[in-house]
């Protein structure tokens, strides 16, 4: 745990190697990630965490506890913790909003990014209205009616809450969309950047889409036979386009990396004795 002003953010960090920041889905918590930790603990140092108000942080009553930027400062407080500068970061669904919004605010930190079933938010007034409009819906819908309104996705399944007033308050604190800032900087990114979308994602194929097109250099991969959550759905598949991404950032980090280490000085002859 860390405490972030008397809120709890609960992680956990396992592994070894260049760090990678995974940010779950409203709804969800670090549960989602588990199959890609058991897939690349052994090669990077992955960090998984629980968004306020989902699983085991906290669930403060107060609705102004919970917003984008409160989020992105959890981000940069978990890297602090771990001791990490610099970090790889993925989301799913609003994790991928809020790994944007971080690279946003705090860009020296970021080394990558992999954004999965998610988009950047809305310019268009109308349309963000129109999003701001289901999540307050949903939101009401958890109020009344309890854990219920989350329905029986698998990322809720997995899932474990502790109270569906948090939930409510963490919709509209995070995932309303005041602005259109993420979505005015994707053309700023520099880093590398994946987006992986499933074949079935409803919500989030035209976003993927123009994701792609507005980030310099970005590289779409579709999930056959997944939707919303095609971590979970096709998770061989999902950790291969992963796995090759990753791979292709360690070796370009490679000659940094060795760069980067003390050099050891040429032994000096003069002093060898021959005998």
């Amino acid at each position: 745990m860390i405490d972030r002003d008397g809120v709890t953010i609960r992680y956990e960090a396992h592994g070894r190697g260049p760090a990678l920041l995974l940010t779950h889905c409203f709804g969800s918590t670090m549960r989602l990630w588990e199959r890609q930790v058991a897939q690349f603990a052994d090669c990077h140092r992955i960090v998984i965490w629980d968004l306020r108000g989902h699983g085991g942080s906290g669930d403060p009553v107060d609705p102004s506890l919970y917003s984008q930027a409160l989020t992105v400062g959890d981000m940069a407080a978990l890297l602090d913790a771990c001791g990490i500068e610099r970090a790889i970061l993925g989301g799913l669904g609003l994790g991928g909003l809020m790994s944007l919004a971080f690279h946003r605010d705090h860009r020296e930190r970021v080394e990558g990014l992999v954004l999965c079933d998610s988009g950047p938010g809305y310019r268009n007034y109308e349309a963000r209205t129109a999003w701001n409009y289901r999540v307050k819906a949903r939101a009401h819908q958890l109020e009344t009616k309890g854990f219920a309104a989350l329905g029986r996705g698998r990322e809720v399944i997995i899932a474990a809450h502790r109270s569906p007033v948090a939930l409510a308050n963490a919709a509209r604190g995070m995932a309303v969309q005041n602005d259109s800032l993420v979505h005015d900087s994707l053309p700023t990114i520099e880093v590398p950047t994946l987006v992986i979308v499933g074949a079935g994602d409803r919500d989030y194929f035209s976003a993927a889409t123009f994701m792609t097109a507005m980030i310099p250099g970005a590289r779409r991969v579709v999930i056959p036979d997944a939707g919303a959550i095609s971590n979970l759905d096709q998770p061989a598949a999902f950790n291969r386009v992963l796995g090759d991404f990753l791979g292709e950032l360690r070796v370009a980090a490679a000659p940094a990396r060795r760069a980067a280490r003390p050099q050891t000085p040429p032994p000096d002859r003069r002093r060898v004795a021959y005998r």
